[in-house]
């Protein structure tokens, strides 16, 4: 099909910034040339890859898949060339998660890997998708509360722990002097969920139960909405220790089931330490007993 890396690097750019103009300014091209790659790349493989009208840019099915390819692809050419001038392991090693990274188990597992591969550094981000970071190359490892599809042929994944579920109540709430709650507690109260990546929604309620729910952006419009007292949360315990604030209290949630964090990498060999440092986490959690747990997949 003749297509060419200056093709790929296009889409990535367009499918990134969501505009003709964005793209072509990331790449340091004029408008209408990279309009001209984006046709050649269309016709050359003989599919629309981008919806276009005066106000609006999107991709279609088949140009989202193959965005997510060319960033995979590019990626993989670089640690490529990398690896090939002796610079392996030059790149940082890209962990992601979406809330929490591994609750209170994140600083002494990053300070040990330091210890012991001083060479290798992690490179950490919080980012509402991290899966789709993973399938599009830009991540190597990531801290997952929801399984992957069981399906996708981009990812692989392993079951670590799980973690309580807590509430999270403004302070002086009535609530907030008990030593743990129930979910019924929460019946009648307004519930904050989050957009990007939630563990939490209405059905972890019993039916008939269910309590009322307001949707926000991200984690810090979660958590000012319940310190302001117009709402209350519940997420897993490892948000007690990636973000304290000063106005919400956090309560052990007795009876709703735990969440069980995974550990995701792509499926096709990515950074040259990914498996040392899966190994890292597995030997960390170990060794800490129960809680954690280390669990069989």
């Amino acid at each position: 099909m003749n297509v060419e890396l200056r093709h790929l690097r296009a889409l990535a750019a367009i499918g990134d910034e969501g505009t003709l103009t964005g793209a072509a300014r990331a790449l340091h091209l004029t408008q209408p040339a990279l309009s001209r790659t984006l046709a050649q790349l269309e016709q050359r493989l003989g599919v629309r890859l981008v919806e276009r009208s005066t106000r609006s840019l999107r991709l279609t099915a088949a140009g989202a898949r193959l965005w997510e390819n060319a960033h995979r692809i590019l990626g993989q050419l670089d640690d490529a060339l990398a690896e090939a001038a002796g610079r392996g392991t030059a790149r940082p090693l890209r962990l992601v998660f979406a809330w929490a990274a591994l609750g209170s188990h994140t600083v002494p597992l990053l300070r040990t890997w330091r210890e012991r591969h001083p060479g290798i550094p992690v490179q950490i981000r919080r980012a509402d998708d991290p899966a789709a970071l993973l399938r599009r190359g830009q991540a190597d490892l990531a801290f997952l509360r929801r399984s992957p599809e069981p399906d996708d042929p981009h990812l692989a994944h392993r079951a670590l722990t799980r973690e309580r579920r807590v509430a999270a109540v403004p302070v002086g709430h009535p609530l907030a002097d008990r030593p743990e709650v129930a979910l019924t507690d929460l019946s009648d109260e307004t519930v904050a969920l989050c957009a990007t990546a939630a563990t939490t929604s209405a059905e972890l309620w019993p039916a008939g139960r269910r309590p009322c729910t307001v949707t926000v952006p991200g984690v810090d419009e979660w958590l000012t909405t319940i310190a302001t007292g117009a709402a209350v949360g519940v997420t897993t315990e490892a948000t007690v220790h990636q973000h304290p604030h000063p106005g919400v209290c956090y309560l052990p949630v007795r009876d709703a089931d735990p969440v069980t964090v995974h550990l995701a990498w792509p499926a096709r060999p990515g950074h040259p330490a990914a498996d040392a440092f899966r190994r890292h986490v597995e030997e960390h959690l170990a060794r800490q007993g129960s809680p954690p747990t280390l669990l069989d997949t």
